[in-house]
């Protein structure tokens, strides 16, 4: 329960913000959302379920109102925040401005730190070896050849460190670093171990203990993922001590797709495979005890194994090729969502032939039996050092190595176990697909890569999350479809019966009167052959509406092709997306707002998404086409597939309310502050032709509607 002491204190610390904010008005959707929030993590609505899921429109201030109603009562019971979001304009906005902000007038004592991967982070004796080039004791060597460049990097880099003007991680390093030289030199979980004397004051485990100290932890959702995949409270605070903020939480199910599946080359595992047992040899040498003979025997006799297993593999998929990358694509399917990739085979339901099950079961024992035998050798190892049998810096490139190889063997154990596994009945099969990979080197052969995902995740994100946290707050401005939370709802595994909550909060902008949905006269559909040609008759009139113009596209060709003829033809000055970067591109665009110079903007589907031009940046948005995208990913075609079967139309339950989304989103770049005004076109007939059309319309804000007759 909240109590009448921590009422008090966030009711002070939102009068005292607003008493610091200039033009702050209180928000009846703001304070509305900071008591929602303390309430559900407090207890109030159920002790065992403190979790609420929020849309919060533009405007509502809802970061501000979820650190006000979490970090006070995470202060009280002595519990950590932790705010994930997905991306990283997000993460520099609550870091450099919102929670500095807080922190300094609301009167709460605080601290926060912004968490970052381990691969962020430089080794500081790897940077060292990396220098010491003259050193016979370096034990280290370079991937590539380093260039005179990279060595003066590399010391710049060492004396910043060193004299303190550098903290140590990739993102405050002046310029970009090349990817071949960090690689060399940044953390690594398997020799970069804060219990080894030389890596004590590294900058990742500095990094960690500030994060311990930190009371707020901001993170992105891949981290997140990666900590809760290792058990959770491995590199963030325990699931059961920590208050968790999913910001940008309609991101959260893809990222968590992402992270459950796996991928291997044959012919890569297959040559890697065959220097594992010559890593196993080299670390049973530098150990120098019995104890290490027999894990080194049987590492070699199980790498064996499996490589024979893995041939046999290579052999099947070899032998198949023709079949599955040519006449899998030459007959005619009824089903509109087969891949028509030549370079992906996907196994129709996730069934694999009986031959390849029955070596994945063998490859993923012996994979796991391999990952054991070299985990033992690696723990001897880091003992023997500690121990003083064996220096530091002949260990370090052998721990690397077999690091390296760790990584590796996992994520082949995790791959074959996907292939061995027997899919339930009663719940969504495996993606599982092959893919051709064309060499990179001339002389190199074609490779195969196999790949397998989970179609749905709720399970994952309910069994590793929200059944361990101690609360859990999801936010976002576009976490409904089709004006339900069932679609957001199932992807991340909650449900309308378990205690959680669920608030919709509008936005306090005037909608009706700031803005006018006009749905433009059109006489083609986006996939008859004339509808460019009536773009770039149409258009025109259309950027006549305002001075400051996006316009959004669901292909680049297209964007292209009308930018192109409306250059030559209208002669019209428009800054295109992929020309320049973004960055450039919206600073070009603001310099001639600023000099009432009228300025258009082509973009694509990223640009409906995070893009921030409030007051005279944005008063005239047109979308040319409703965002609908055609599943082209196997898990997204295995989805399909999957829903087909269950006798449900994929294309009423995944592309309507996906596109029901993406437009809310698109339509959330005109009004970005309360006074903001302006015009949204839609150059899409199918919204008042189509029976899904209206539940589109309906979907979004209650701008003013003109429907062009």
């Amino acid at each position: 329960m909240l109590t009448d002491k921590l009422k008090l204190i966030i009711r002070q610390s939102y009068k005292a913000i607003g008493e610091n904010l200039s033009n702050f008005n209180p928000r009846k959707q703001q304070t509305f959302l900071i008591a929602e929030i303390a309430k559900t993590l407090a207890g109030e609505y159920s002790k065992d379920r403190k979790i609420i899921a929020i849309e919060a429109g533009t405007g509502t201030g809802k970061s501000l109102a979820y650190s006000l109603g979490a970090i006070p009562l995470a202060l009280a019971r002595d519990k950590k925040v932790c705010i994930s979001t997905a991306t990283v304009a997000l993460q520099e906005q609550l870091v450099d401005k919102d929670l500095p902000f807080l922190k300094k007038y609301a009167g709460l004592k605080f601290d926060f730190a912004l968490v970052k991967g381990r691969q962020r982070y430089v080794c500081r004796q790897k940077l060292t070896q990396a220098v010491a080039t003259d050193s016979p004791q370096a034990g280290f060597t370079f991937a590539e050849k380093p260039q005179a460049s990279d060595i003066r990097t590399l010391n710049a880099m060492h004396k910043a460190l060193t004299d303190g003007s550098w903290h140590g991680d990739i993102d405050s390093w002046k310029s970009p670093i090349p990817h071949h030289i960090w690689s060399q030199v940044q953390s690594d979980k398997h020799s970069c171990l804060k219990t080894l004397s030389e890596h004590h004051h590294c900058p990742f485990h500095k990094a960690r203990e500030t994060m311990e100290q930190a009371h707020v932890l901001v993170v992105n959702h891949s981290l997140l993922l990666a900590d809760l995949e290792l058990g959770g409270g491995k590199i963030l605070s325990p699931p059961d001590e920590t208050f968790y903020i999913i910001d940008e939480a309609h991101h959260l199910p893809k990222v968590t797709r992402d992270h459950s599946s796996a991928s291997v080359t044959l012919r890569g595992a297959i040559d890697w495979l065959t220097k594992l047992r010559e890593t196993g040899d080299k670390m049973a040498k530098l150990i120098k005890s019995q104890r290490a003979i027999s894990p080194a025997l049987k590492l070699s006799d199980d790498c064996q194994d499996l490589l024979i297993e893995m041939q046999k593999v290579l052999t099947f998929v070899d032998n198949n090729a023709k079949t599955y990358f040519l006449e899998n694509n030459a007959t005619d399917n009824s089903n509109n969502f087969k891949n028509n990739d030549d370079k992906v085979y996907r196994f129709d339901n996730g069934i694999i032939p009986k031959s390849l099950k029955n070596w994945a079961e063998d490859c993923n024992e012996l994979s796991k039996k391999s990952l054991s035998h070299l985990n033992k050798l690696y723990n001897a190892l880091i003992e023997a050092v500690k121990d003083g049998d064996c220096q530091m810096y002949l260990a370090e490139p052998v721990l690397s190595e077999a690091g390296f190889m760790i990584q590796r063997l996992e994520n082949l154990q995790s791959l074959w176990h996907m292939y061995a596994k027997t899919d339930s009945d009663k719940a969504a099969p495996m993606a599982r697909w092959i893919q051709i990979q064309d060499p990179v080197k001339a002389s190199a052969r074609q490779d195969y890569l196999l790949c397998a995902s989970p179609i749905e995740v709720g399970f994952t994100l309910e069994d590793k999350l929200w059944s361990q946290c101690e609360g859990a707050v999801l936010c976002s401005a576009t976490l409904l479809a089709l004006n339900s939370f069932d679609n957001f709802r199932f992807q991340a595994g909650l449900r309308n019966d378990d205690g959680s909550q669920y608030q919709q909060v509008t936005s306090p902008f005037d909608y009706q009167n700031n803005a006018q949905l006009v749905v433009a006269k059109m006489t083609n559909e986006p996939s008859a052959m004339q509808f460019t040609d009536e773009l770039i008759d149409k258009l025109p009139k259309y950027l006549e509406q305002g001075s400051a113009s996006l316009v959004l596209f669901s292909s680049y060709w297209q964007m292209e092709k009308v930018a192109q003829a409306l250059r030559e033809k209208n002669q019209l000055d428009i800054a295109v997306q992929g020309e320049h970067s973004r960055q450039h591109i919206i600073e070009k665009h603001k310099k001639n707002c600023d000099n009432n110079k009228n300025s258009i903007i082509f973009g694509t589907q990223s640009f409906s998404e995070g893009l921030d031009l409030p007051g005279n940046y944005l008063n005239n948005l047109i979308i040319t086409k409703l965002p609908f995208s055609v599943p082209t990913s196997p898990v997204e075609q295995a989805q399909a597939e999957y829903i087909t079967a269950k006798g449900g139309n994929p294309f009423m339950s995944l592309s309507v309310p996906d596109t029901s989304k993406k437009l809310v989103q698109a339509c959330g770049r005109l009004l970005r502050n309360e006074k903001d005004e302006g015009v949204i076109t839609l150059m899409d007939k199918r919204v008042v032709t189509k029976r899904y059309g209206k539940q589109l319309l309906d979907s979004l804000p209650p701008f003013e509607r003109v429907i062009e007759r």
